[in-house]
Formats: structure tokens, C-alpha cells, sequence
């Protein structure tokens, strides 16, 4: 019962202020004082202050949270340590990479040409030629 004349009296309050908005040709500002202002009051309409206080003064209702917060914690440091096995196991090597799919193959490699003993390093233009040829340049 507290609670809802709290929010009714802030709910009146804040469609004053918006009336006084309002009076000094703020009209979007009084707009949006009166739309945060009517939130309480809707909140006390629907029941939801009541549910609200009820919960917050139920020994169950702060138990059950309780069991909710475990509950996050373990799914947590499982995770946690799930993320920690995995990365033993690619920084090991592992037994053997896992594959998307079963019939997936491994990925390929590219193998990068190395220039000839014959030509100096900077001289093979191969690469770009062939390039060059396929865009008709």
C-alpha cells in the first residue's frame, strides 16, 4: 500500500513538472517528463509494484534467487574450463585436428614457389605476368 502511493505521488509530481514544461513552450521536454512520469502509475495499475514488494520481502523469492546465482557460477566455471581444455589441446598438438564434418577433409595448403638458384630474388615476375594475361592487360 506503501509503495503505491509512493508511485502515485511521483506520478503527480512529474505531470506537474511537465505541466510547468509545457507552460514555458518546452513542449517536447514536457512531453517526455510526463511519459517518465506516467510510468509509475502504470506500473501500479498492473499489479506489478505489488508483485515487486512481495518479492522483495520473501525469504523464498531472495532463496530462489540464490539458487539462480549458483546455478549461473557453475555454468560458468564449467565453461570456463571447457575453454581451458581446449586450448591444452591445440597448444599441444592434439591427438588429431577435429573436423568440422566427418567427411571433411583437412584444409589445404599453399605452397609458395621459391625463385631459382639462376635468377636473383627479385626478379621473378611470373606470378604477376600470368595475372596480367588473365585480365588481358
Amino acid at each position: 500500500m506503501l509503495a503505491e502511493t509512493i508511485c502515485s505521488a511521483v506520478s503527480a509530481a512529474g505531470l506537474g513538472i511537465a505541466a510547468i514544461t509545457a507552460y514555458r513552450k518546452k513542449f517536447l521536454s514536457a512531453a517526455r517528463i510526463a511519459a517518465y512520469s506516467l510510468v509509475p502509475l502504470g506500473l501500479v495499475m498492473t499489479g506489478a509494484v505489488e508483485w515487486l514488494v512481495d518479492t522483495a520481502f520473501s525469504p523464498v523469492a531472495w532463496a530462489g534467487f540464490g539458487v539462480l546465482g549458483v546455478a549461473w557460477l557453475l555454468f560458468m566455471s564449467t565453461r570456463a574450463v571447457e575453454r581451458r581444455r581446449a586450448g591444452r589441446e591445440v597448444a599441444a598438438g592434439g591427438a588429431g585436428q577435429r573436423a568440422v564434418a566427418p567427411a571433411a577433409s583437412a584444409p589445404s595448403r599453399a605452397v609458395t614457389s621459391k625463385p631459382k638458384a639462376a635468377q636473383p630474388a627479385g626478379e621473378d615476375f611470373s606470378d604477376i605476368e600470368a595475372i596480367l594475361k588473365k585480365h588481358g592487360i
